[in-house]
């Protein structure tokens, strides 16, 4: 696991070595153990290295073929590169190192382009091939490692992060307006947008091939995509639950590869439960990683967030070496500088609780275990998808599911909300960009399981990529590769093809919920159903007990509603209702008050917007916007 950066200069202009270093440097923390540069006239390669297989200097990068034709920046972990090396050998491949880096090297050299779809890992990278010219990038199909480009005037850039691209002279931190609307509609961004102007996310199982002939932009090629889909011929219950727990333990397994110490996350919940258990049973005294919360001062729902008892628990009985930490009112102020340097632009959720459990683990291993996937892929969020099972058609779909989507700010809050910047974004139509998100995905729809996969795919595509955006930033910000079992490529492919009802029931069985009542909806619903990821929990229940296999769903959040209201009001209302505010050159402050007044007086919970406000004011801060 690293940092990769590089310039291409399109124009045949020599590259600067200086400014190259530059780059490479502001991202060190993501490569603490090592870096280097490679510069061939108008290209040039940076890295940094967070030493995870091969620990000598054998695994040292930018790496050059051993013909010396190609070159390689790489960030990320290739699970089945010993498969590959074997096939790469038998073809006449040699090797120097025991790194999957060289295998990745070799693969391009043998198969080009088509090689990325024989990756089963995390990764970005970017191939130099010096006989052609051109550059390669690629990203996992999942989009669980970042890169992100800018191409102008004869110039591209690249890297894991943002901040590098800003140490070039052409990389000038601009807000992009478009996308701040985006963003506090979806709290995410749907699009390869980022809030840096012309700075784009090359977007999930997609790639780039970067000449001299492209210096007038280039296109992202898609070679993988999700595809959620109900079966013809469904199999037997049993089938499918014993195909499941044999593809999981394999993903599990196939992820503990490494020269240094693994550890896992656990929550208290199911997914992180069912990981921990599986690789204890391989890896003797594992280290686990709990984050709990102080509840002296929540109330309702938020009375459950602290999970360590149940982490406790399961630690007994997996024999972890355990390590907790507790969050309490006030933590999130005093991480938010860092955090925002470091996740660069807001993303889902309220990520700060993140932060402090990275920073936990990497004082006690290099990687983690998380269970970050779980949900996405089989289902965990059943009170989401059914609010669009019965339709008249797809755009009926859309016009539902839409409207769940606003997280932020609604349609009709909009305009006045944002008046201050109104013609700049007025031509932005939100619902455009959601439904673009299906262009690839919007087939025949004549059932409610068809409509069900299509929230599934949604969520996929995007919540889940915010998600691993926030756990690749927070982790490598201390140093510390986390690693996402469900999102092996088997155990993935596997859960596309999984029937809705093993993921939520009977949808002729829906219970509805009245979004306008008080209280937690989502553990009245669950009691009613049980639903949510059915299969998985009827194949955990081995793995971890059975009040954990049968627990509500409990998302990694802070009981920060309570805090907005109380311990951290004050911190509240010293940025939000500061007329000096810098997020009042983009938002009317009397609209967004009367929005954060609906939070304090209990009318509204807004937490998301009070957090996604705070964290962007203090965006406009650390990058000078």
């Amino acid at each position: 696991m690293c940092g990769i950066c590089g310039i291409y200069n399109q124009d045949g202009n020599p590259i600067s070595l200086n400014i190259l270093k530059k780059m490479t440097d502001v991202i060190a923390h993501r490569g603490p153990d090592g870096e280097g540069q490679f510069v061939d006239r108008f290209i040039g390669l940076g890295h940094r290295r967070l030493a995870i297989i091969d620990l000598s200097e054998k695994g040292s990068q930018p790496m050059t073929s051993l013909d010396g034709r190609f070159v390689i920046s790489y960030n990320g972990e290739v699970y089945n590169f010993k498969e590959i090396r074997r096939e790469l050998e038998a073809k006449g491949y040699c090797f120097i190192s025991q790194t999957d880096t060289e295998v990745i090297l070799n693969a391009y050299a043998l198969w080009g382009v088509e090689c990325i779809s024989r990756f089963n890992g995390m990764f970005a990278f970017a191939i130099w091939d010096r006989k052609k010219e051109t550059l390669f990038l690629g990203r996992d199909r999942y989009g669980t490692k970042p890169l992100y480009f800018i191409q102008k005037q004869g110039l591209f850039l690249f890297a894991s992060e943002i901040k590098s691209i800003l140490q070039h002279p052409f990389g000038r931190a601009e807000l992009d307006k478009k996308a701040l609307l985006e963003y506090f509609t979806f709290q995410n961004f749907l699009t390869e947008r980022t809030l840096f102007k012309n700075i784009r996310i090359l977007p999930a199982g997609h790639y780039l091939l970067v000449s001299s002939r492209d210096q007038h932009g280039v296109s992202p090629k898609k070679y993988w995509d999700f595809k959620f889909s109900e079966p013809d011929h469904p199999s037997d219950e049993q089938e499918y639950l014993e195909e499941l727990d044999r593809l999981f333990k394999q993903a599990v397994k196939r992820q503990l590869v490494s020269d240094v110490e693994v550890g896992a996350y656990l929550s208290g919940g199911l997914d992180s439960g069912s990981i921990t258990s599986v690789a204890s049973s391989c890896l003797p005294y594992i280290k686990s990683f709990t984050c709990g919360f102080d509840l002296h001062s929540a109330s309702g729902l938020e009375m459950g967030f602290d999970e360590r008892e149940k982490a406790e628990h399961m630690s007994y009985l997996f024999k972890t070496e355990h390590y907790e930490m507790v969050l309490k009112a006030g933590d999130m102020e005093r991480c938010l500088p860092q955090l925002t340097r470091h996740l660069e632009e807001p993303r889902v959720g309220q990520s700060y609780p993140n932060f402090y459990i990275s920073r936990l683990a990497s004082k006690f291993v290099k990687v983690v275990l998380s269970g970050t996937g779980g949900d996405e892929i089989f289902g965990g969020y059943p009170w989401r998808y059914y609010r669009a099972v019965v339709n008249t058609d797809f755009e009926d779909y859309i016009d539902k599911y839409y409207l769940y989507w606003q997280r932020l700010i609604s349609n009709k809050e909009i305009k006045t909300v944002f008046s201050p910047i109104w013609k700049d974004v007025k031509d932005v139509w939100t619902r455009d960009i959601f439904r673009d998100v299906f262009q690839d995905h919007a087939e025949q729809l004549t059932r409610p399981e068809d409509y069900i996969n299509h929230s599934l795919y949604f969520e996929a595509k995007t919540f889940l990529h915010g998600l691993l955006i926030v756990e690749d930033k927070l982790s490598m910000a201390h140093g510390l590769e986390s690693r996402v079992p469900f999102l092996d490529n088997d155990l993935v492919d596997f859960s596309l093809k999984l029937p809705v009802g093993l993921k939520c029931g009977k949808l002729s069985e829906v219970v509805r919920i009245n979004e306008n009542e008080p209280g937690p909806k989502t553990v009245r619903y669950f009691e009613k159903t049980r639903d949510g990821k059915i299969a998985l929990r009827k194949m955990m229940e081995k793995y971890v007990p059975k009040e954990i296999s049968e627990n509500i769903k409990q998302g990694f959040s802070a009981p920060d509603a309570s805090w907005f209201k109380g311990d951290s009001l004050d911190y509240v209302r010293r940025i939000i209702y500061n007329n000096q505010s810098p997020i009042y050159q983009y938002f009317d402050q009397q609209n967004v008050q009367k929005l954060v007044d609906e939070h304090l007086f209990g009318v509204k919970n807004r937490r998301l917007f009070i957090w996604s406000l705070i964290n962007f004011n203090h965006w406009l801060k650390m990058f000078h916007v």
